[in-house]
């Protein structure tokens, strides 16, 4: 992977973005006012966290994992015109359209795609389980209601930017009803995001800081080396699950196929706000923007299940950190 990397994909002149700390290590480092989000940024809400944010009119726009005072998980909109200040709107995201049997009030860690003119919500939908829903919208206001993906169980359903090869990906973890103590990474295809198939595995967890379980993170972003992969992954300790976060590089034409996989998580809970809050010692990776002029990536993150936490690299830096500690453990 030497040279510069290229980014396949849309500048963002206003990208969210800090310089890197003199002195600091960190492959990806947090923005100074963390959280970026607060837990009560919405109304009635007992945590905002794991959302989504794409660049929408010249400033940003998402759709945000809200749990209410009565624990249940509902998705709102949410405007920003630089990416740190947010506006959210006062009732929940509805759809239209659709088949009823599976419309649900409720769902949760959502993830916005844009696909040619459309931009596609994918989240966790409750139908007999958990399971990935889907819905399409071009204004935000308006959400098209599209069948379920996958027969339950199965969570963290994340499509790419493109079709290749003639197909629509997505990324998603195949799991079971309860808090999964296991988790794989799997891409499924599809020639017109109603029917997939062609499943195939992607990635599990190293023996280290990811053993437990693994799970995608946000839209994967094309470069000239590759897919690159952010996600998250679990490991079990004397006090609970510890969630991090890591960076795989797929292939371009197969991505199903890991080209190279870094040994060493990128992010870890360190911060009080990540390791405190309703579920402890959680960063989980939901929203990566990537400006294809400078490289530079600002990425969206739950913290605790609690509040919504903002990083930033560049793509140069992931795929350093991966050719440094792809090799070995003792590299990592």
């Amino acid at each position: 992977m030497p040279g510069k990397v290229r980014i396949v994909g849309p500048e963002i002149p206003n990208l969210p973005w800090q310089e890197k700390p003199q002195g600091c290590s960190d492959v990806i480092w947090r923005y100074t006012a963390n959280p970026v989000i607060g837990r009560y940024a919405i109304h009635k809400a007992n945590s905002v966290f794991n959302s989504a944010v794409v660049p929408w009119e010249g400033g940003f726009i998402g759709v945000f994992r809200c749990d209410n005072v009565c624990m249940r998980h509902r998705l709102y909109v949410g405007r920003s015109p630089d990416g740190l200040k947010w506006d959210f709107e006062t009732n929940p995201l509805q759809f239209v359209g659709g088949d009823k049997e599976i419309f649900t009030r409720g769902g949760y860690d959502p993830r916005v795609v844009k696909i040619d003119d459309k931009y596609y919500v994918t989240w966790c939908n409750n139908y007999h389980g958990a399971t990935i829903g889907m819905a399409w919208t071009t204004d935000f206001k308006e959400f098209h209601l599209m069948e379920n993906a996958f027969l339950p169980f199965n969570r963290n359903g994340v499509l790419f930017p493109r079709k290749v090869n003639g197909y629509y990906l997505m990324l998603s973890r195949p799991s079971d009803n309860a808090h999964t103590p296991f988790g794989e990474i799997y891409l499924s295809q599809s020639p017109d995001l109603e029917f997939w198939g062609r499943h195939r595995h992607v990635l599990r967890g190293n023996t280290g800081w990811d053993w437990l379980k693994i799970g995608p993170g946000p839209m994967p972003i094309e470069t000239s080396e590759g897919w690159l992969m952010l996600y998250h992954g679990v490991v079990n300790t004397c006090t609970g699950y510890v969630y991090r976060a890591g960076v795989a590089l797929l292939d371009l034409e197969q991505p199903w196929k890991v080209k190279a996989n870094a040994k060493a998580y990128v992010l870890t809970p360190s911060e009080p706000y990540e390791m405190v809050g309703d579920v402890p010692n959680v960063v989980f990776p939901c929203a990566a923007l990537a400006d294809a002029k400078t490289g530079r990536m600002a990425i969206y993150y739950g913290a605790a299940d609690t509040v919504v936490g903002l990083g930033f690299t560049t793509v140069d830096t992931l795929l350093q950190h991966i050719k440094d500690t792809q090799d070995t453990e003792d590299n990592a």
